[in-house]
């Protein structure tokens, strides 16, 4: 027989389980730590959007591009950028210059002679029929006086030597002929100050050669970028081929620029 006061103990007992079986079902549930978020806002662990990649347009398929000079430092500049010119077509022009001509005339007018020059070389040429031409011409003025290509050591001798300590102007002309046969031109200028360069100096950056065939008798990517105090403007403008403006030109006009781009990678990836 259970007394009263055990019964009381019994019924009392039960009464704190209930209660507490009643503030455990109250309480609400703890919420789950907010799971870590990556710098683009993606749920650490979650998948990954699925994001479309983007085809070059095939090599078959794009417009040709025509490279009317045999520059090394030109063909060079464009590859820098992922262009590779199609074909080179230089043409021999006269670049002989009008008495009283200024620097920016002049290189517009030869550059667009090269154009011209290789379009004439590519018309029996049914690969190229509808092709873009590119062109440059680039010359070096103090003043209105234009130093031509240094072909003679006493040339880039003299050339040098007016330049040495004082400032200059490298004008560069680039031409683009589109396949729908508009032209497109466009004039760049870099301002350059040399430092005072000694004799010696001088002579023996001649006795190394760097000055043949260039425009001033120095090119400025080789031994004489030391020469260099100061340079406003475009440096490979300098070199032969304003990237900034060509770049700008192609994509103008619909030449896959970017897409060449697409394609150098996919080519390194495989």
């Amino acid at each position: 027989m259970i007394s009263l006061k055990d019964g009381s103990l019994i019924a009392l007992n039960k009464l704190k389980s209930l209660r507490a079986g009643l503030v455990k079902a109250e309480r609400p549930a703890k919420p789950e730590p907010p799971r870590a978020k990556s710098a683009a806002g993606l749920t650490a662990g979650a998948a990954l959007p699925r994001v479309p990649r983007t085809r070059a347009t095939p090599s078959s398929l794009r417009p040709k591009l025509v490279l009317a000079s045999a520059s090394p430092r030109r063909l060079a500049l464009l590859e820098q950028v992922g262009i590779t010119p199609d074909a080179l077509r230089p043409a021999t022009i006269d670049e002989s210059v009008t008495k009283g001509e200024v620097p920016r005339h002049i290189v517009r007018r030869l550059a667009r002679a090269k154009a011209e020059a290789a379009l004439k070389l590519i018309r029996s040429e049914k690969d190229y029929a509808k092709a873009f031409i590119l062109a440059a011409d680039t010359v070096v003025a103090v003043g209105r006086r234009v130093l031509g290509k240094a072909e003679l050591e006493h040339e880039a001798g003299d050339a040098l030597r007016l330049l040495r300590g004082r400032a200059h102007r490298v004008h560069t002309a680039v031409c683009l002929l589109t396949p729908d046969g508009r032209w497109r031109e466009h004039v760049v200028e870099t301002r350059i100050r040399f430092r005072n360069l000694s004799n010696e100096e001088i002579g023996a950056y001649l006795a190394s050669g760097e000055w043949k065939g260039k425009a001033g008798g120095y090119a400025i990517q080789g031994i004489a970028g030391s020469f260099v105090v100061k340079l406003i403007g475009s440096y490979t403008n300098v070199v032969g081929l304003p990237l900034t403006e060509v770049v700008g030109m192609l994509q103008g006009e619909g030449f896959p620029v970017s897409e060449l781009w697409i394609s150098k990678a996919e080519v390194e990836i495989e």
